[in-house]
């Protein structure tokens, strides 16, 4: 079995991944470590290899190759640049454009942007996911700025917290504890993040009532939305940050509003804009980075690795982006 934790540098990626046959073999043994060979139409064991490399399941009679069912399915791109492409996405600390990538790759413009896109559907956040202890609430608005306009052409009324050039987002941080390494337990946080409709309590204290348990300390800023949260079995406490107030007694959401700042920069710095239909799977991309900030670079790839060779149908992500 492959050991990832050599590929800490482009260069010792570039230099073991280098032919197609490699990137297939790690791909094999890595989804089957055990040499079951498993068919991804019927879930059959114990499938027979061909003599062209590919596979055959007995029971449902077809044929597959090893990268059925995951995101190199199909793919007319060579698995080096995909493999180079996860380990570039995976390294950059606020995200890799798609014209550096496809000059990096030397690949078209239209195919790093595919890549990039297909890439993100592994870092789709879990909605299952609760939060419990510690817990900071905050929302943003991206976009609708409005002043290298026309006075002609802007929108009345985009100030404050108007949505009708702005995409409002909801996030949740976590404070947490993990065990590193060396076995040291260390404190971190854990973000959760997602576009919503408005920033109302109609909106948000359902979906805090579904991702944070009961009887947990919640603290946000004093947005009237958010006034209800005592009666709702949690501790909450409200930092005023329209007095200027930012920490007191300890009390602060500096970690939710960190990772706001590092989203922000990665919009600005790397992508520059994002629409309003993709704009979900760039957070995910964030919250993805945010939430393994303590891997190291070597650690982060194995992990997208893992994710890229499970189960992942890009047009059904696509449909219900």
């Amino acid at each position: 079995m492959i050991n990832f934790q050599n590929f800490n540098s482009l260069y010792s990626v570039t230099s073991y991944f280098n032919n197609e046959h490699i990137c297939k073999q790690v791909i094999a043994e890595s989804r089957w470590a055990d040499g079951d060979i498993i068919c991804p139409y019927c879930g059959t064991h114990h499938c027979i290899t061909r003599k062209d490399g590919k596979y055959r399941c007995n029971h449902c009679l077809k044929n597959f190759s090893v990268t059925v069912g995951t995101i190199f399915e199909n793919t007319k791109i060579s698995l080096v640049k995909w493999f180079m492409a996860m380990y570039l996405i995976s390294s950059h600390k606020k995200g890799i454009s798609n014209h550096q990538l496809g000059r990096d790759l030397q690949i078209s413009q239209k195919t790093a942007w595919f890549m990039l896109q297909k890439i993100r559907t592994l870092f789709a956040q879990d909605d299952g996911d609760k939060f419990y202890g510690s817990i900071e609430l905050d929302e943003v608005y991206i976009g609708g700025k409005e002043k290298w306009k026309h006075m002609s052409k802007r929108t009345p009324n985009t100030q404050g917290r108007s949505t009708k050039t702005k995409t409002p987002i909801f996030g949740i941080m976590e404070y947490a504890t993990y065990i590193d390494k060396h076995g040291v337990e260390c404190k971190t946080t854990y973000a959760h993040a997602f576009v919503v409709e408005a920033t109302d309590g109609k909106t948000l204290l359902p979906i805090v009532e579904k991702y944070v348990e009961r009887g947990s300390c919640v603290t946000t800023d004093e947005l009237n939305s958010y006034s209800g949260l005592g009666d709702m079995g949690y501790y909450h406490r409200v930092v005023r940050h329209g007095s200027q107030e930012y920490v007191r007694d300890g009390v602060n959401t500096n970690a939710m509003e960190g990772f706001w700042s590092h989203f922000r920069r990665m919009i600005m710095g790397c992508y520059h804009d994002v629409s309003d239909k993709y704009i979900q799977r760039y957070i995910n991309e964030a919250v993805y980075r945010w939430n393994t900030r303590n891997m190291d670079e070597s650690q982060r790839f194995a992990h997208m690795f893992n994710k890229s060779i499970g189960k992942c149908n890009y047009l059904q992500v696509k449909m219900s982006a």
